[in-house]
This record gives C-alpha cells, structure tokens and sequence, in this order.
C-alpha cells in the first residue's frame, strides 16, 4: 500500500499555493494527474510509483483541497479558475508540454485544459501545451450537458448536486462535514463499487475535519454553470450549440458501474473528440484509478506507448 507522497508548496501565479507531488525524472515527459471529489492527490497513488520511472509525474491537491489554499468564495471556484490553476502550476514547475489526466471532476478540468491547450486550443496563451489527455469517468462537458436536459436515468443520478447546491445544506456540512452531506446527497447510495482500504478511509475523514475545507470542496459544484433540472422539470434537447473538438489523441476509461455517471455518458464520445480510445472496466464502481489500479495502469501504459 503506497505510503505518503513528499509534497512542496508552490505559489501560483493564480493567486493561490497548490501542494504538489512531483515525482520521477525531471527531464522525462510530464503527466499531471487530477484528483476529483472528495479526495486528493491520493487518488492516484498506484499510479504515481508505477509510472514515476518514466515520466515526471505532477499530482496537486487542488484549489480548495487539504493544506492548498481554500478561498471562501464560490466564484473562486469557477472552472476557468480550476483550468488556469493547472497552467500555472507547469508554470511553476517548468513545465512546458504535458499530458493531463483527471478522474470525476480532475476529469471535467482535465477536460477543459485539454481544450484550451491543445494545438489551436481555446486558450491562445495555451495553445499547443498539452500533448495528450486521459479521462476517467469524467463526462464530456457537452455530452453530460445534454443528458441532464433528456435523459431520466443521468438526471436521477446527478440529484445530488441539487442537494449540494442547497443552502439547506451549509448547516449539514457545518456540524457533520462532508461525510454527513455525502450520507445526506447519496442516502444509502455509495458513489463506487467498493470501499478505500482502511488506512485511506482515515486519511479522508483526517482531511475532512477543516470545515473550510468542506466548504470549498461543494463550492466546486455551486460555482459551475452546469445545469441540473429537477426530475419534474421537462425533458427537452438544449439548444443547439457548437462544441470545439479535441483532436489530440485521448484515452478515456469508464467504469461501467458508476452510479453517479452511467455508461451513455459514452455515446456521441467519437464525434466529439476524433482520436479517443476507450477502455470499459466492468464489475468497477467510481472510483476507478484506485479499485481497479492494474486496469487503469494498463489501459495509460498502452495509451502512453502508443501515442509516443
């Protein structure tokens, strides 16, 4: 079982200092992995060892996250907040091409890095920084999108951002934390197909006892623009709009027993991102890069060789 990661402090140009695991070489490619909610650069950690003798690996607990910095602001959580936070930490480190890789919402950043610094990206300061992108049961923002405004079965099972989103919940969170809004969101409903070992669960609770910690973490989901209709509320396609492509080749692993984002978060994939592999790992709840590690480690090794 992976023990601590040496972390260092860095001040970003974003305003805010990020503790970061950099791992590896620091001449080798760069991978820089994105944890999502509510976890930490731990995320990762059967992936930082495995892939550490060949690549530099960079694993930030991000805005918001255990000892980084948590402003008490929802718009301090934006998402062109959380993609700009990433840039500058290459910034930081010296870093000028890398690949990203995010899991669930490292993922829906991972995303938007993706397209804002792919070749002739969204973002011209950007543009051409980021070589490839591996995403974990991370939905594509335009797909998920449209799911929750048609389809009943995403819909139902995105409910708990409404309940975070609430401000009844501010007081749940003030006397119970996350543990006590994660019973409350998922009543019963565990988010993965298995559970963290033992000492993990500790390193979580540990994590989560900073209130403003717990704060900031539900300010992810209060500061996004995604919208998630009551389940009364009609079921209609949005409006159509254009979404860029991401063209640099792209890996995207999916376990099939997410509770939280079913599998159709899959269909319509190709047309949006061109060059996209993807790995289905059944029998594997949510939290995939550490229930299913020697899955997930295969699937970026072969990715990685192959996009060489």
């Amino acid at each position: 079982m992976p023990g601590d990661f040496e972390q260092q402090r860095l001040a970003l140009s974003t305003g805010v200092e990020l503790d970061v695991v950099d791992l590896g070489p620091k001449d080798a490619p760069a991978l820089i992995f994105l944890h999502g909610f509510p976890e930490s650069h731990r995320t990762w950690r059967h992936q930082l060892p495995h892939f550490a003798g060949r690549f530099r690996c960079i694993a930030p607990d991000q805005r918001g996250y255990r000892g980084s910095s948590k402003p008490q602001d929802v718009a301090a959580y934006t998402p062109d907040k959380l993609i700009a936070d990433i840039f500058a930490m290459a910034d930081a480190l010296g870093v000028e091409r890398f690949t990203i890789v995010g899991h669930d919402w490292g993922g829906a950043i991972a995303w938007g890095v993706a397209l804002g610094g792919q070749p002739g990206g969204l973002h011209p300061a950007w543009a051409g920084r980021v070589a490839r992108a591996v995403i974990a049961n991370a939905p594509h923002p335009g797909i998920f999108q449209r799911l929750l405004a048609t389809n009943a079965e995403q819909r139902a099972a995105s409910q708990y951002i409404r309940t975070f989103r609430d401000p009844a919940s501010d007081a749940i969170i003030a006397e119970h934390g996350i543990a006590g809004i994660l019973a409350h969101a998922f009543a019963g409903r565990v988010p993965s197909g298995g559970m963290a070992e033992p000492d993990e669960i500790a390193r979580f609770l540990k994590d989560w006892e900073d209130r403003d910690t717990c704060r900031a973490m539900i300010d992810w989901y209060r500061a996004s623009p995604l919208v998630v209709p009551a389940m009364d509320e009609p079921y209609a396609d949005p409006p159509a709009a254009p979404f860029p492509k991401l063209t640099i080749p792209t890996l995207v692993v999916w376990a099939l027993d997410d509770v939280a984002l079913p599998p159709c978060n899959l269909d319509g994939l190709g047309a949006l991102v061109p060059d996209a592999t993807i790995v289905k790992v059944p029998g594997c709840g949510h939290f995939v890069p550490w229930e299913a590690p020697d899955a997930v480690n295969a699937a970026i090794d072969a990715f990685l060789d192959r996009t060489a």
